[in-house]
């Protein structure tokens, strides 16, 4: 029989993965990873639920204390990088640093199997051609989440099942109301984590940072207003800026050396390229020559044509067919060929 760990929120969706696996007849093994002590998925309530649900299919349980390996790889990344004045991106930060890659160690280490499975909407398939496991969107674009996961590796791949790639989110539900799962009707997370628990980004990050007043300036450095801390705002802002103004301003720049908050008009968030680190090429070998691709600069975006210009140090240069409004540096931009993930990485600062 096969074997396989799956990793457990507490929420719908990873019952529903588990319950599929169990029923397909893997013998089904549920961790939880304690990423942080509160309320919200992953958390304290999180396990609870969980550890109902392998009980319901009468499956072994084992938390995994993660809590150092999140606060360090997440907490501390998040912000230090709002402290350099970026928007750091924790979700795919946290798959492959916190969750997969310590998941599948732990599963393969100290219980004996080889294989993991999550709810993630995504899918997985091994291109004989290429000799590679491919990333692809799920079939509910709704609800597909590879975006987050770009950064995962061909070892992680070949070892993971995403049960829901092929289904939508209405059918989950169905699928665990049908199966009686006690998560069938749990509201479904909308926020990060850290924010479930602190009520804020913003209350989270000043836990860390110690907020400074500051001057709001335009482009030619004229003051324009006061911000309450340059951790406090993002590229693209536009609201919660308090300044009058006889059209819209956004936050085009963020200067904490000089604690400062940048504002322009709409033309000023545009740009027709941008730079990207720290790339992994996913589904395909790093190129040699330019590509074309459809682009997404943040997870709600849409894909949008894109030239994919490699460069050295794992970096590319992005060339945007059409100018693109408020690339925010910390965030992904993954790049797809129709439903197929080539690659992403963190979008540099200018």
């Amino acid at each position: 029989m096969n074997k396989v760990v799956v990793g457990l929120s507490g929420g719908v969706d990873s019952s529903v993965a588990a319950a599929i696996l169990h029923n397909q007849g893997y013998e089904v093994v549920g961790v939880t990873l304690w990423l942080m002590k509160g309320k919200g998925q992953c958390c304290s309530t999180g396990m609870v639920d969980a550890a109902g649900i392998c009980e319901h299919l009468g499956v072994p349980y084992h938390v995994v204390d993660s809590r150092d390996l999140f606060e360090a790889n997440i907490v501390d990344y998040l912000v230090a990088g709002y402290e350099a004045g970026i928007t750091p991106l924790p979700c795919s930060q946290c798959n492959k640093a916190v969750k997969f890659g310590p998941m599948l160690n732990y599963a393969q280490t100290e219980l004996g199997v080889e294989q993991i499975a999550t709810g993630h909407y995504a899918r997985i398939r091994y291109d004989r051609e290429s000799d590679r496991y491919q990333l692809l969107r799920a079939i509910d674009l709704s609800k597909d989440q590879s975006y987050f996961l770009y950064d995962l590796t061909q070892n992680i791949l070949s070892a993971t099942l995403f049960p829901l790639g092929e289904h939508t989110k209405v059918e989950t539900r169905k699928m665990a109301a049908d199966l009686g799962l006690q998560t069938a009707e749990k509201p479904e997370s909308q926020d990060l984590c850290l924010v479930e628990k602190y009520g804020s980004m913003q209350a989270f990050l000043d836990n860390f940072i110690t907020a400074k007043a500051g001057e709001i300036v335009d482009e030619d450095g004229k003051v324009l207003g006061q911000h309450t801390g340059v951790h406090h705002y993002t590229i693209g802002q536009r609201r919660g800026l308090g300044i009058a103004a006889a059209e819209p301003l956004y936050v085009i720049g963020l200067d904490p050396a000089n604690n400062r908050v940048i504002v322009g008009d709409r033309s000023s968030t545009l740009d027709c390229e941008c730079t990207v680190q720290k790339v992994n090429w996913v589904s395909i070998d790093r190129p040699s020559h330019p590509i074309q691709a459809e682009v997404q600069i943040r997870y709600r975006s849409a894909a949008v044509p894109v030239t994919v210009v490699p460069l050295e140090n794992n970096r590319v240069k992005l060339i945007f067919d059409e100018p693109q409004a408020c690339i925010t540096p910390g965030q992904a931009a993954v790049w797809y060929q129709g439903d197929m993930v080539l690659g992403g990485g963190i979008i540099e600062q200018k």
